[in-house]
């Protein structure tokens, strides 16, 4: 005989070891058709003595037919003879199985709890999200079309070329359903955004941007990019009668993506780094908040070199949003 069997036979006696061959797998069979029908019984909103009763009802009646099957099974083997009285099995049984039913449906509500304050927690996120949509749209096709009426009256064809950009921005608006979007597809709107405004400040508006290619499937918040130069235009060259510059920088850490809108303006204006609620810049980080949490940023203040900076911080994931 190996160690291992005399171990064992130190242990438990042949009929312990059949007792717990049968009644383990019978008990977790019966365990996973509780859990099952349990996912089926929600805990009622508000509270009701029937759904208590209903388990104070059938945790004995699932403890008592673990132990009657199992006391079949055990009948069926040659030469088994239990230990315990068939009243002592069943008692200790029944037990047992209270027990273990209090247990699995302790766990089954538990986790359905969670799972439903995770669900409740993403429609919360969601509809602030599609809230701050809905501000941020208006916001935006409110100075463009600011835009072009400015124009009407010095320059009536620049005016007509304007709408015409205006009507391709709001349709890329509204047909725009994502909260995030690849950085190339950002670009893209920006691109459209900024033609607009060279129609108003032609040569007094100069743009560079620094983006390398593999930059372009990273995933940011939609409109992210246009919020920050759309700031950097109506702070930064919009007051001034001169050239401004405006840079805008793609760069990437291993972790992070790192977007910065800096414009040659004067630096210090009447935009604080923590801007006011009504602003684009704000309900921006109200965004990132819903999105990221605490993973992502948006610093504002005079650049180091001259002007005016906007650094958003997001973490990196690649790939086109749904």
């Amino acid at each position: 005989m190996s160690p291992l069997h005399l171990v064992v036979a130190s242990v438990w006696t042949t009929d312990e070891i059949i007792a717990a061959a049968i009644r383990l797998p019978v008990g977790a069979a019966i365990i996973a058709f509780v859990y099952h029908f349990v996912r089926r019984v929600p805990w009622p909103r508000p509270f009701r003595l029937r759904f208590a009763a209903f388990h104070i009802v059938g945790a004995p009646i699932a403890a008592f037919t673990w132990f009657l099957v199992t006391a079949v099974l055990e009948a069926l083997v040659p030469g088994h003879v239990p230990e315990l009285s068939l009243q002592s099995r069943a008692f200790e049984m029944t037990f047992i199985g209270v027990f273990m039913y209090a247990i699995v449906v302790g766990i089954s509500y538990a986790a359905d709890g969670s799972a439903r304050a995770a669900r409740a927690e993403s429609v919360a996120a969601r509809t602030q999200l599609a809230a701050l949509r809905s501000q941020v749209q208006p916001h935006f096709l409110f100075n463009a079309l600011h835009t072009v009426v400015q124009l009407i009256p010095v320059d009536p064809q620049r005016a007509a070329e304007a709408a015409e950009l205006v009507g391709d921005l709001l349709r890329a608006t509204l047909e725009e359903k994502r909260d995030e979007v690849t950085l190339g597809d950002e670009w893209t709107f920006v691109s459209r955004y900024l033609a607009l405004e060279r129609i108003r400040f032609g040569d007094r508006l100069v743009v560079h941007a620094d983006m390398d290619d593999e930059l372009l499937d990273e995933r940011v918040p939609v409109f992210a990019l246009q919020t920050l130069v759309e700031n950097a235009v109506r702070h930064g060259a919009a007051p001034r009668t001169a050239a401004t510059e405006i840079v805008v920088t793609a760069a990437a850490s291993r972790s992070e993506l790192m977007l910065s809108v800096r414009d040659s303006g004067d630096g210090v204006r009447a935009l604080p780094a923590k801007p006011s609620p009504g602003t684009g810049l704000a309900r921006l980080r109200d965004r990132l908040g819903v999105l990221y949490g605490s993973a992502a940023s948006l610093v504002c203040g005079p650049a180091p070199e001259g002007g005016f900076e906007a650094l958003l911080v997001v973490p990196r994931h690649r790939g086109a949003a749904s």
